[in-house]
């Protein structure tokens, strides 16, 4: 699809300078402009590239002065990064209208849907399910029995939403997320052996929440496994059972939170991070990546370490850390100078 100048300006309220109707239908970075593309310059650092770039459209500060000759059209805006990030949003969503029911795929006759909606080939949609408005289901997509999904929810291809599980406004599953698995609940028998407890509760997503690639979220034993509203989690991120995550919380790949612990609002949690089950971790907390986390943490807490503890007494201790074999030495002479002196 093809954009003129013109098209790109009204859009984003913005003033030419060059040709209105020159054509892109792509986008690029200002250093790899081709003939046909649309790129931005909003960093001084690569002002340079204004100069040599092929592009055929930039978006440019609206008091950029140039000091050369230059050949791309440029359309002036008052913050060039926010326009562009603008137009990469209502190009996604030109990208993305798919609409339709593609076939082969199931859907039971007790399952219901709204308006404007797309359900990829190879898709299973189980009795009694739920769908709102513009909701966008691609290809291989598995949503079980007495799901509720929401308005303005897109489910990327391999997503799983087992049984009973809730989704809310305006989220984004992305490929291989998994909503519903059974959370890891066996109990030893006289035998040593394991007996599988059933789990038979649910997930809530609130609105606004943002699942990467592969993320999974076990259901309840008994209620609910619940991640609040505007809840961001990065990919092969583990919540497991009765988990809360609080609203606007995001969590960066690879964190496992084991069951029954309650996380707050707010929060900033780095990669890798592991939580104990059963605990209760404050509001606005931020814990750095690899730590692990054991015990309740109160409201505005900074972590690091595996066991973690205070940000600040970390990177003190760390300065021990790396010098213990030179502290150790030290140590060592000491002694042997202290046993000398005694002889």
């Amino acid at each position: 699809m093809k954009f003129t100048a013109k098209q790109i300006a009204e859009i984003l309220e913005g003033k030419i300078d060059g040709n209105p109707n020159e054509e892109v239908s792509k986008l690029s970075k200002i250093e790899e402009g081709v003939k046909g593309s649309l790129t931005f310059l909003s960093n001084p650092k690569y002002t340079q590239y204004i100069y040599s770039t092929k592009a055929s459209i930039t978006i440019v500060n609206e008091d950029f002065v140039p000091e050369f000759e230059i050949e791309t059209t440029l359309i002036r805006v008052p913050d060039a990064y926010k326009a562009f990030s603008k137009l990469l949003e209502y190009y996604k969503q030109i990208k993305m209208n798919k609409s339709g029911i593609e076939q082969p795929s199931f859907i039971s006759d007790s399952a219901t849907y709204g308006d404007n909606i797309y359900i990829g080939a190879f898709s299973y949609i189980g009795d009694n399910v739920k769908i709102g408005n513009n909701v966008k289901i691609y290809p291989n997509t598995y949503i079980g029995d007495n799901v509720v999904i929401g308005n303005d929810v897109t489910l990327f291809s391999g997503v799983q939403i087992y049984y009973e599980c809730i989704i809310g406004n305006h989220c984004v599953l992305n490929s291989g997320a998994i909503i519903g698995t059974d959370g890891f609940g066996f109990a030893p028998n006289d035998k040593g052996e394991y007996s599988k407890v059933p789990q038979i509760g649910n997930v809530i997503l609130e609105d606004y929440v943002d699942l990467g690639a592969a993320v999974t979220i076990d259901r309840a034993t008994l209620g609910s496994t619940v991640i609040r509203k505007g809840v961001k989690l990065d990919n092969q991120v583990h919540i497991a059972h009765n988990v809360e995550i609080g609203k606007n919380t995001v969590i960066a790949a690879q964190t496992g939170i084991a069951g029954s612990t309650k996380v707050g609002e707010g929060c900033q949690i780095g990669g890798q991070v592991g939580m104990a089950g059963h605990i209760i971790v404050g509001n606005n907390v931020k814990i750095q990546a690899q730590s692990g986390v054991g015990r309740n943490v109160k409201d505005g807490e900074i972590l690091q370490g595996s066991p973690s503890f205070g940000y600040g007494d970390w990177n003190k201790s760390y300065v021990y850390f790396k010098n213990l074999p030179k502290i150790m030495k030290t140590i060592n002479n000491l002694e042997k100078k202290l046993i000398n002196n005694n002889d």
